[in-house]
């Protein structure tokens, strides 16, 4: 079972940034360098949409709204993912989740994941 936790969110104001973070806790007994890793996000009364993941070579993929804001890598040397989100809008407060799984590609649809964190809230006011 692999164990992901988010850290990282906040609130800011519109134009701020920020960076969240998702580790692999080495006791759960499994290293996150060859698994496919994504953002997802939540907002009230929406559906959870994919934000972003990153395959093992560390290709990313981006949903359009995000596309040249926000930026995923990865650390597979201590196991975390990381999501700097910058030039945040209100439309981008939810709660973030990360999500895993063991596959060479990433998409970004929910149901493909396995793994996922308990998630991170992001506020951003206007």
């Amino acid at each position: 079972q692999v164990q992901l936790v988010e850290s990282g969110g906040g609130s800011v104001q519109a134009g701020g940034s920020l960076s969240l973070s998702c580790a692999a806790p080495k006791a759960s007994g499994y290293t996150l360098g060859t698994y496919c890793m994504a953002w997802f996000r939540q907002a009230p009364g929406k559906q959870r949409e994919g934000v972003s993941s990153l395959d093992r070579n560390g290709r990313p993929i981006y949903t359009g709204s995000v596309k040249g804001r926000f930026t995923i890598s990865r650390d597979n040397a201590n196991d975390t993912l990381y999501l700097r989100m910058n030039s945040l809008k209100p439309d981008d407060a939810g709660t973030y989740y990360c999500a895993a799984r063991s596959s060479v590609t990433c998409p970004l649809f929910e149901s493909f994941y396995t793994y996922w964190g308990q998630g991170t809230q992001v506020t951003v006011s206007s």
